[in-house]
């Protein structure tokens, strides 16, 4: 019994924002690095739906489809025996996060729609707010700078989106939408870590996705979303897509929440908003507003506030874990 309690004391707690006490500085830094690139990679998800002629439920769906085909073969040869000896809990949290991925795509691609983009975009990327609210719910208590760090790098999505709500009944369909996406995405973010904690990255991104995959396969079929006679210009932009935001955006996060837990992940992904108007800018030709620029800013400054909290938490002999149970 000792012996397995301290295997169980050594893995991070289930929900941890603090970085882990005995994750190595260098570690820290390559995590950091693939966040970077993670989030280079889901910055491009807009732009290339925006250039995608076909359904955006489709779209969700091809790339999730696409990339279950091009992890098949690592699941099912080196990582084999990881993904037939997953447990009935870790598998149940996988498939719950797939679902819940699903619903993230299904709710906010719709409200695009609806709603004014900026809206949507504010709404979608309340995350962080539910990642921390859903911590502190079960029982751990985030530190204050997490808050404030939360709170900074929001300010900075709404100061480059800007506040455009609408009372037309549509447009608060689709504001709820784009909120109830956010909640979803706090959840996968959550569970994510959770199922991380003793299941390796691949294993978990591919029955993550398979769920993601079937769900809203379903989907496209009950809405009548044409799932093929695209174009091949089109199926290149699907393919890109892919291997951009899915394969090295939504993958590299499923791989550094383990090690930055899901405060910092989740607060980073707020990146993605002005990290898609610089590559519109950059390749569809779209000036960006005045504001991007001190608005990256903002979001950084409120990331490097999360961070710190991570760090300020790793005296000696602390337990990792983010903030306090109680």
């Amino acid at each position: 019994m000792t012996s397995a309690r301290t295997r169980s004391e050594a893995l991070p707690k289930a929900g941890a924002a603090n970085l882990p006490s005995h994750h190595p500085h260098a570690a820290v830094r390559t995590d950091l690095l693939l966040l970077a690139i993670a989030i280079a990679g889901i910055s491009l998800s807009a732009p290339l739906i925006a250039a995608t002629a076909a359904p955006a439920l489709a779209i969700a769906f091809w790339r999730n489809a696409m990339a279950v085909g091009a992890l098949t073969p690592f699941a099912l040869t080196r990582h084999r025996a990881e993904l037939f000896s997953l447990g009935r809990r870790n598998l149940l949290l996988a498939v719950a996060a797939g679902a819940l991925l699903a619903v993230h795509f299904g709710v906010w691609l719709p409200s695009l729609t609806m709603t004014s983009v900026a809206s949507s975009t504010a709404l979608v990327t309340t995350t962080p707010i539910w990642t921390t609210l859903l911590m502190r719910l079960r029982g751990h208590r985030p530190p204050a700078l997490v808050w404030a760090g939360t709170a900074l790098a929001f300010l900075g999505v709404v100061m480059l989106t800007g506040v455009d709500l609408s009372l037309s009944a549509r447009a608060l369909a689709g504001d709820a939408l784009a909120l109830s996406g956010g909640m979803a995405a706090a959840g996968y973010v959550l569970l994510g870590a959770e199922v991380r904690r003793t299941v390796g990255t691949v294993t978990y991104s591919y029955v993550c996705y398979g769920t993601t995959t079937a769900l809203l396969l379903g989907a496209c079929l009950v809405s009548g979303a044409s799932l093929g006679g695209y174009s091949g210009g089109t199926w290149l932009k699907l393919a890109l897509l892919t291997v951009t935001a899915q394969l090295l955006g939504h993958s590299l996060i499923n791989r550094v929440v383990k090690g930055l837990g899901p405060s910092v992940t989740s607060t980073a992904i707020l990146l993605e908003t002005p990290g898609a108007a610089l590559i519109a800018a950059l390749w569809l030709g779209q000036t960006p507003p005045a504001v991007s620029y001190p608005a990256l800013a903002v979001i950084l400054g409120g990331l490097g506030l999360v961070i710190m909290a991570g760090r300020a938490g790793q005296g000696p002999g602390k337990a990792a874990g983010e903030g306090r149970k109680g």
